[in-house]
């Protein structure tokens, strides 16, 4: 599949670290370093704007090395690029760790993943087909 894309950062364009990896990894595209304090939140530029065929989105994820190391993560995970938007993506990267953490120009902030989705319509109903889970949510398959 091919997408449109502008950069305007002067970074390398969102790549695949593996041959099998799903999600490309991003850059920031910053005038001046960026320091989080742990618990703050900032939304990082990345310089970069893309055009999504219908029926597709880009999620923005949290890159492992980040969240592991320095408990960098990103707020509302995973972000959501929808067709239709073709303003700049920007991350909102949080410090979750106990050390301030400094992001620079070109640092590899989140993935990105395109993804298919479906448009649905709902049918209203009064019951639903039963399952052997039924309604059991959160804890009830156990440890």
């Amino acid at each position: 599949m091919e997408i449109k894309i502008i950069n305007r950062s002067g970074n390398p364009l969102p790549t695949y670290q593996t041959p099998l990896s799903a999600g490309m990894d991003i850059c920031a595209h910053l005038q001046a370093p960026v320091t989080l304090a742990p618990f703050e939140r900032a939304l990082i530029p990345t310089g970069l704007l893309i055009e999504l065929p219908p029926g597709y989105e880009a999620q923005i994820r949290p890159r492992s090395g980040l969240a592991l190391k320095y408990g960098i993560s990103i707020v509302n995970a995973p972000g959501t690029i929808d067709a239709d938007f073709r303003g700049e993506i920007q991350v909102l990267l949080i410090n979750l760790g106990n050390q301030p953490f400094t992001v620079q120009n070109g640092d590899r902030i989140a993935q990105m993943v395109v993804a298919r989705h479906e448009r649905i319509t709902w049918r209203v109903v009064e019951e639903l087909s039963s399952t052997e889970r039924g309604a059991g949510g959160y804890g009830s398959t156990g440890i």
